[in-house]
């Protein structure tokens, strides 16, 4: 299954009110394996990035002036999404402001729906956690994944983050490294793609069998006779 963990950062909070796009940031999970193969764009939103916008992500008027307009980058972010699952975390966000993107291009792009498929992981979190705080930091808290690179949010770095806390959510990740091929045909892309544990977790307690418990043991082992197991 072909996975996009998705997040994007806009001018405002609200695309009726003619706030867009400004940066998508996207990884891919290939059968519950981080590949390695991200899409990341900052967009010119042709138009005044909110005070309170630039207080969340950092992202200036200045730094987008020379960046290419949504319209440029549309087709090749279609391309890329198209046909997977995604997973965005307060999805109606995101793919409200999407689609209004979309909408502006005019006919050909529809809708996100009509491509993709949608989880919300809030949506899942407070499922599993009714009555927490189901924020992304506080998921990494409590699934101990590191944000601690997280000062100012960032879509691509957000999306990074969400595979891991999203792999811990429904399981855990399968495999932390990536096979020889996988590295082999993307030139060491994937050197970061791997869970991220937090840093300082406590290293796990050893309790060793006592000298009694030992006797014990050596009884249970020569009870069961010459053919046991782990005399060999």
């Amino acid at each position: 299954m072909r996975q996009i963990v998705l997040d994007t950062e806009t001018t405002g909070i609200d695309p009726k009110s003619g706030h867009r796009i400004i940066e998508i940031g996207c990884v891919e999970l290939f059968n519950r394996k981080l590949t390695g193969n991200h899409y990341h764009e900052y967009v010119n939103p042709q138009r005044v990035v909110e005070d309170e916008a630039i207080e969340v992500h950092g992202i200036t008027n200045e730094f987008l002036a020379d960046k290419p307009v949504f319209s440029q980058v549309a087709d090749s972010f279609l391309e890329y999404i198209r046909g997977a699952e995604l997973i965005i975390h307060n999805a109606p966000f995101d793919v409200g402001f999407i689609d209004h993107e979309f909408n502006l291009l005019g006919k050909g792009h529809g809708k996100v729906y009509d491509h993709c498929s949608v989880i919300d992981t809030l949506v899942m979190a407070r499922d599993k956690h009714p009555g927490q705080r189901n924020s992304l930091d506080a998921l990494c808290k409590r699934y101990d994944v590191d944000n601690s690179g997280r000062v100012l949010h960032g879509a691509l770095l957000d999306s990074e983050i969400l595979a891991d806390v999203y792999l811990m959510m429904t399981g855990g990740q399968t495999m932390l490294s990536l096979g020889a091929e996988s590295e082999e045909n993307s030139s060491g892309a994937q050197a970061g793609a791997i869970r991220r544990l937090a840093s300082g977790r406590a290293p796990l307690k050893v309790v060793a069998a006592n000298a009694e418990e030992m006797q014990l043991h050596e009884a249970k082992l020569d009870a069961l006779g010459e053919d046991c197991l782990w005399r060999r």
